[in-house]
């Protein structure tokens, strides 16, 4: 086990109350279409490279007939970043030991109606203490009326703020998901923020405020646009677009996903980082 400061505490048992949250309600969706389908759990521990406990977390994983495959990790992690990686994190260049907790989901849907979406809220302690997130949507087939109420939610949710925060992390946003070899946004955005200092007690309190705002919109509008969408009927087109669309996605979170790096780097569930992955993508 770690040890956890009063915030540290707080900021886990956030993220882990938002997961319980969010596969509850995602498990209603599935027995209104019919499906028994639950998340399943499996808890992992980390060995930080000292030797010493490095704490965990718990990936659940749910394949419905909704939710084609969605992964919703929780984790809380701790210990010392190794090599030159610290240098890439901010306030570990001179004292590499690190602690983060979280979660991260993103949803692959059976409809190619239904967005997919992925959504991150973190807390992470170095040197500095900060907050970071989002939630960015990405349907194969894009509905405009989706889009707007989407980004209306996370709008709502910044602007109970700060009034700049979505202008300023829509953009963040825009030119974090795009995949430079293919010259394409990821999806039709959302909002990303990194690095909300919080190293004084009331900054802190906003930020990790903030977060949890954003996890709560994140709660009110998917499942409302995915029961908006999930009874559409499709085409062999629609889920051969859907599948294409699923490659690009792949090759986003493989080549330039930070957080897919960060786990990778710091000795994390393999297949709890990994879960990002589609169950089926093509590539033409």
């Amino acid at each position: 086990m770690i040890e956890l400061d009063p915030q540290q505490a707080k900021a886990r048992a956030w993220f882990e109350s938002l997961r319980d949250l969010i596969c509850a309600e995602f498990e209603a969706i599935e027995r209104e279409a019919g499906s028994d389908a639950t998340f399943d759990y499996l808890a992992w521990d980390r060995t930080d490279p000292s030797g010493e406990p490095g704490g965990g977390g718990v990936r659940g994983v749910m394949k419905g007939q909704v939710f084609e495959k969605v992964g919703v990790n929780v984790s809380t992690v701790g210990g010392t970043f190794e090599g030159d990686f610290a240098k890439t994190i901010n306030g570990a260049a001179d004292d590499p030991r690190f602690f983060a907790t979280g979660i991260s989901l993103v949803a692959h849907m059976a409809n190619p109606h239904v967005p997919a979406v992925h959504m991150n809220t973190r807390f992470l302690v170095t040197t500095k203490r900060w907050f970071g997130g989002g939630a960015d949507l990405n349907p194969p087939i894009p509905y405009d009326q989706d889009t707007v109420d989407f980004h209306a939610r996370l709008q709502a949710a910044c602007n109970a703020h700060d009034p700049d925060h979505y202008p300023r992390f829509k953009a963040w946003a825009d030119d974090y998901f795009y995949i430079p070899h293919r010259k394409v946004h990821r999806g039709v955005g959302g909002i990303f923020y990194d690095h909300l200092a919080s190293d004084e007690a009331a900054d802190w309190k906003a930020n990790f405020a903030f977060t949890q705002d954003v996890g709560r919109a994140f709660l009110d509008i998917f499942p409302a646009l995915v029961r908006r969408r999930m009874a559409t009927p499709f085409t062999a087109a629609d889920k051969a677009q859907q599948l294409e669309w699923r490659g690009r996605y792949a090759e986003f979170n493989l080549v330039y996903d930070r957080g897919t790096l960060f786990g990778l780097k710091t000795g994390g569930n393999i297949d709890a980082i990994l879960m990002s992955l589609p169950p089926l993508a093509t590539w033409s």
